[in-house]
C-alpha cells in the first residue's frame, strides 16, 4: 500500500538566539535535513512542500524538554510516501 504517514525532525541551537530569524531559519533547514535523514533510513520519501515546524522555547511552554533545557528546539513534521508509510505517525515527543 502506498500511504502516508508523518515523522518528525529536530534541531537544536542557541536559546539566546530565539529572535534571530535567519538563525530559526538555518535550524529549519537542520531540523528537515533531519527528518529527511530519518525518512530514507525507514525506506521512506518525504513530500516536499509538506514540512511544517514548531519552535520550541522551553521557558515558554508546558512541554517536558529535560532532554534540552537550555536549548531552542525546533521540530519539524514531514509527511512520508512510499509502502507502508501510512503505518508510520509522528507523536508526542518521537516518531512511532
Amino acid at each position: 500500500m502506498n500511504g502516508s504517514g508523518t515523522l518528525f525532525g529536530w534541531a537544536f541551537g542557541d536559546l539566546s538566539r530565539s529572535g534571530d530569524e535567519a538563525y530559526l531559519d538555518e535550524l529549519r533547514r537542520d531540523a528537515l535535513a533531519n527528518a529527511a535523514q530519518d525518512a530514507v533510513s525507514r525506506g521512506f520519501g518525504v513530500e516536499e512542500g509538506t514540512e511544517t515546524y514548531t519552535v520550541i522555547n522551553p521557558g515558554d511552554t508546558l512541554a517536558d524538554v529535560h532532554t534540552a533545557p537550555e536549548q531552542l528546539i525546533v521540530r519539524c513534521t514531514v509527511k512520508l510516501t512510499g509502502p507502508g508509510a501510512d503505518e508510520v505517525h509522528a507523536e508526542g515527543p518521537m516518531n512511532g
